[in-house]
C-alpha cells in the first residue's frame, strides 16, 4: 500500500515504522474474514483493512475525528488478523502507533479519560490486591457488571521449598496474583516436581501490557525497565544464579515480555538487555514437552477430569503458539478436546478491552461458550488470567489455567 506521509511524520520513528508496515497491505480482505469484530458489526471500518486505511489517512495528514477514534478503540488487537494475513503485515505494532496518534490529536471525554486512568494506575497497583480482597468480601452485593470482573476467592495453596539445580524466573504479575494466586502456586508445585525450582524476582511487577495498550506508552515502558532491572541479576551473561528462562503463564504477560527487545530497540541503556530478555521468555506451554517423560505415569488417574480448552489470542497469534497445549496433556492422559467451531476467534476479554467495550466482549464471551460447548464432566481451560475471568463470569462450568489441572493430578 502506496503511502506519502504528512510531513510532521516523515522521518519520526512512528512515521518510518507504519510506513513499513503499510507497504506490505495488498488490500486482499483476507484478515476481514476472521476480525471478531467485523463479524459481529458488519462495518468495513471495525475490521483490519478498514482501520489500516483510517491509520493511513491520519498518517497522511487528514485529521483523525472522534468516530476514527472509536473505530481503533473497537480492535481487540487479538492479532488474528496477522495469522490469517498472507503478506506478514504487523498490524498490532501498527495500532499501538496509530491510537496513539488519534489520541494526540482526538480528546477523549472526561467519562473516558477518568476510566482509562483508573485502569492503567490501579491494576499495575499495590493497591490493587487488597481491592480485590475488598470486592471479593462484598462479592454478594455487588451489582453484576462489577461482580464479572471480581472472581471468588481461593485459596493460593503452598510454594514449594526445595532447592534444584535447574531454576527459572516466574513472572508473577500484577492482576493474577489478586484474582487467582493458585496460578502462581500451581506452576511451581508443578516445576517442582519435574526438577525445576521456580526464582521470584521481587521487584518485578507488571510487564507493562495495561499502560501501554492504554496508549500510556511511557509508563508502560518503565515498567518494562523496571522488570529487566530486576531480573538483570539473574540473567546477566556470565550471572552465576543459573536462570535457564523467564516464565511467563500467562499468555498476554508473555506475548508482552516477548516483544521487549521491540519496543526499547532505540533505547541505548536497555536495548540489548531487552533483547536479551526477549529471548530468554518462555510460555509456560512451552515447557510441557520437557514434561511428559518425568511426569507420564506419576499423574493421579482419577484427578484427570475431562478438558476443553480455549487458547487465547495471546498464545496463539500473538506467539504463534498452536497445539501445544493439547498435545501434550493429551499425551499425560488428559481427556481434552478444543471448540469444533471458531477455536481461533477471540473471547471478547482482551486486557481492559472487556470493560471499555463491554457490550462487543460479552456478545463475543457468550459466542465463545457456546461453541466450547463444555459438557457437565468438563472443565474449560486456558492459559491466560483475562480469558479465565472473562469466561467464568457467563459460565456455571469452572474455569481454570490449565496449569492447575496438571497440578491437581499430581501425587500429594
Amino acid at each position: 500500500m502506496q503511502t506519502k506521509l504528512a510531513p510532521e511524520y516523515q522521518g519520526t520513528s512512528d512515521g518510518m515504522a507504519a510506513e513499513a508496515i503499510l507497504r506490505k497491505c495488498v488490500h486482499c480482505g483476507f484478515c476481514t474474514a476472521t476480525c471478531p469484530t467485523y463479524q459481529l458489526l458488519g462495518d468495513e471500518l471495525d475490521g483490519p483493512r478498514g482501520r489500516i486505511y483510517l491509520m493511513k489517512q491520519v498518517l497522511e495528514g487528514q485529521p483523525p475525528t472522534r468516530a476514527t477514534q472509536l473505530h481503533l478503540d473497537r480492535c481487540l488487537t487479538c492479532r488474528n488478523c496477522e495469522s490469517t494475513c498472507p503478506s506478514g503485515v504487523n498490524y498490532a505494532q501498527l495500532v499501538d502507533i496509530g491510537r496513539k496518534l488519534v489520541d494526540a490529536k482526538v480528546a477523549r471525554p472526561l467519562g473516558e479519560r477518568l476510566t482509562r486512568w483508573a485502569l492503567k494506575e490501579g491494576i499495575p497497583s499495590p493497591l490493587f490486591a487488597p481491592a480485590m480482597r475488598l470486592g471479593q468480601a462484598m462479592r454478594p452485593l455487588l451489582p453484576g457488571t462489577l461482580k464479572n470482573k471480581v472472581p471468588q476467592a481461593q485459596p493460593a495453596g503452598h510454594w514449594p521449598t526445595r532447592l534444584h539445580a535447574r531454576k527459572v524466573l516466574l513472572l508473577q504479575g500484577c492482576a493474577q496474583p489478586a484474582m487467582a494466586p493458585n496460578i502462581n502456586t500451581a506452576t511451581a508445585r508443578v516445576l517442582d516436581a519435574v526438577g525445576v525450582q521456580t526464582v521470584v524476582a521481587d521487584k518485578a511487577g507488571c510487564c507493562g501490557a495495561v499502560k501501554f495498550h492504554l496508549n500510556d506508552q511511557d509508563g508502560g515502558k518503565a515498567e518494562m525497565r523496571a522488570n529487566i532491572d530486576a531480573w538483570w541479576p539473574y540473567i546477566a551473561p556470565g550471572s552465576e544464579a543459573g536462570v535457564e528462562a523467564i516464565v511467563m503463564n500467562a499468555s498476554g504477560c508473555g506475548v508482552t515480555v516477548k516483544d521487549y527487545g521491540h519496543l526499547l530497540h532505540d533505547d541505548p541503556a536497555y536495548a540489548d538487555k531487552a533483547a536479551r530478555v526477549s529471548a530468554l521468555t518462555r510460555d509456560l506451554s512451552e515447557l510441557l514437552p520437557q514434561w511428559v517423560a518425568p511426569l507420564r505415569g506419576r499423574l493421579r488417574r482419577e484427578a484427570m477430569t475431562a478438558l476443553v480448552f480455549h487458547p487465547p489470542c495471546t498464545l496463539q497469534h500473538g506467539q504463534k503458539l498452536r497445539g501445544g497445549v493439547e498435545q501434550y496433556l493429551a499425551e499425560l492422559g488428559f481427556p481434552i478436546r478444543i471448540a469444533s467451531n471458531e477455536a481461533h476467534l477471540c473471547c471478547g476479554s482482551a486486557g481492559t478491552y472487556s470493560v471499555l467495550n463491554s457490550v462487543l466482549a460479552l456478545q463475543l464471551r457468550d459466542r465463545k461458550l457456546q461453541n466450547l460447548q463444555a459438557q457437565h464432566n468438563e472443565t474449560v481451560i486456558s492459559a491466560n488470567i483475562g480469558c479465565i475471568t472473562h469466561l467464568q463470569s457467563g459460565s456455571e462450568r469452572p474455569v481454570r489455567h490449565w496449569i492447575e489441572m496438571l497440578d491437581a493430578a499430581l501425587p500429594a
